[in-house]
């Protein structure tokens, strides 16, 4: 009679015979970039030459879709059933990955061609998400070749334009419902909270970004001349900047502050230590909103950045007063946050401020993607079912965090769909996700997929389970 260890044997095999490594390192090789025309045909590629196979040949049904937003790579949903009466889970990976950044690479042959130095693995999509849903992959895959079954009917959704804000997913599940109708969503993306400890997200932040631009004349004027006679845009852009959060970070825009954190996330945030390795160094304890934790920053409050500030040619100044600046801000929010109104209210803030010749600008094509927030209550009987399943295979609790700090298609999950969605991270923080030198850490890999086969297994194992709905 099989068991569960032999499941979680099979999966951590996929690592130790090198299985594992070699999917990536194909996967990795295609120069799937949805942020390019030329990577386009590779979002294609990877889904044809890639998931589809591997998905047949654990006898799933596949359909690829294009995308109905044009220029916008397709979408694949892979189908298992396996009996009337028995729960659906959904999963979801994404094949595309931001630029490669060939150039900047340090490690390896750049980042379509893995490289390994100790325990890291180097490679554009190692960590996002091209590692990750290889994974619960070959966690599902060792489960069926132990038991015969899964013990669930499955779906699996890998689309090809996350690094695009998911652009065309939210309109094709809403024409496909019933394709895509599930019990559970349970998915791997973004990092744990340490390396050492396995993670539960129960949701996402959003990302709303915008500009702004303090253009004040046409041309700059000479800075000996006319500096004290002349507004400099820049220091009016600065200190906009500083009446909307203090030095600190601190948020100072009344109506973007969420509801007060309940006591009941901050007993599950009370242990979460963000820690990012040597590579990041120590978190800035003061940073943000001075009464929270930096687990309650990052996971349960709303925070503002500074993405990109120009003013002038910082590689060639020159002596003038430069005519305008430009700053691409971005608002991470979490679920409750008035979004909606989010705008009007800066606007007002900075009028209030004396800043009424800065204005709120649409950010640029390349980053004008974003993502509603929204999440899972943390008493969800799914929810519970997954921390079990990780305490039984690991021996210790995981982190559980309201939602993710990172924005992603969660709500498609959670308000389309209507599914309770579970998100278990097989990173860490400090990969250099959307950097150069992305990799994962192929030990955490390795305790990964015996992770995911052990969650595979107990669902199957007992498919009714206090989840189940209806």
């Amino acid at each position: 009679m099989p068991e569960r260890d032999d499941a979680i044997g099979r999966a951590t095999a996929f690592f130790d015979d090198g299985t594992f490594v070699e999917e990536l390192r194909r996967r990795v090789a295609v120069p799937s970039e949805s942020q390019t025309p030329e990577g386009l045909p590779h979002c294609r590629t990877y889904l044809e030459e890639e998931m589809l196979p591997a998905f047949e040949a654990m006898e799933f049904e596949c359909r690829i879709w294009d995308n109905p937003v044009e220029s916008c790579g397709p979408i694949l949903l892979a189908t298992r059933h396996e009996a009337d009466g028995l729960p659906v889970i959904l999963g979801y990976g994404h094949g595309d990955t931001i630029r490669g950044l060939d150039d900047q690479w340090t490690r390896g042959a750049g980042p379509w061609v893995t490289a390994r130095d100790g325990e890291r693995l180097y490679g554009r999509g190692t960590a996002d998400n091209k590692g990750q849903h290889t994974i619960n992959m070959l966690a599902m895959r060792a489960v069926l070749e132990t038991r015969g079954q899964l013990g669930f009917n499955a779906k699996f959704m890998i689309e090809t334009g996350e690094e695009n804000g998911s652009a065309g997913v939210h309109q094709l599940v809403s024409e496909q419902l019933e394709a895509f109708s599930a019990d559970v969503f349970i998915a791997s993306d973004g990092p744990r909270v340490r390396r050492d400890r396995p993670t539960m997200s129960l949701g996402s932040r959003g990302a709303l970004n915008f500009d702004l631009v303090c253009e004040l004349r046409e041309g700059g004027h000479h800075s000996g001349n006319w500096g004290g006679a002349l507004a400099d845009p820049g220091v009016i852009l600065a200190h906009a900047l500083g009446c909307i959060v203090d030095h600190r970070g601190r948020i100072l825009v009344r109506e973007w502050l969420p509801e007060p954190i309940s006591n009941r996330v901050r007993d599950v945030l009370k242990d979460v230590e963000i820690d990012g390795g040597s590579a990041l160094g120590r978190v800035d304890p003061d940073g943000g909103e001075p009464t929270l934790s930096p687990a309650e920053n990052v996971y349960a409050w709303n925070s503002f950045a500074v993405l990109a500030m120009l003013s002038g040619n910082p590689e060639g100044p020159v002596n003038a007063i430069q005519p305008w600046a430009r700053a691409h801000c971005q608002l991470r929010y979490i679920a409750g946050t008035d979004i909606e109104n989010a705008l009007d209210a800066l606007r007002k803030h900075l009028d209030a401020h004396g800043f009424s010749a800065v204005e709120i600008m649409p950010p640029p094509v390349e980053n004008a993607a974003g993502f509603p927030a929204s999440r899972t209550e943390l008493d969800d009987p799914w929810a519970r079912r997954v921390h079990a399943s990780i305490v039984r295979s690991t021996g210790q609790a995981p982190a559980i965090l309201p939602q993710m700090g990172g924005s992603i298609c969660n709500d498609v999950f959670t308000d389309l769909l209507g599914l309770p969605a579970i998100w278990i991270p097989h990173s860490y923080a400090a990969c250099s996700q959307h950097a150069p030198d992305e990799h994962v850490l192929l030990p955490l890999c390795r305790e990964a997929l015996g992770l995911m086969a052990g969650l595979y297994w107990d669902l199957g194992e007992d498919p009714g389970g206090e989840g189940r709905r209806g």
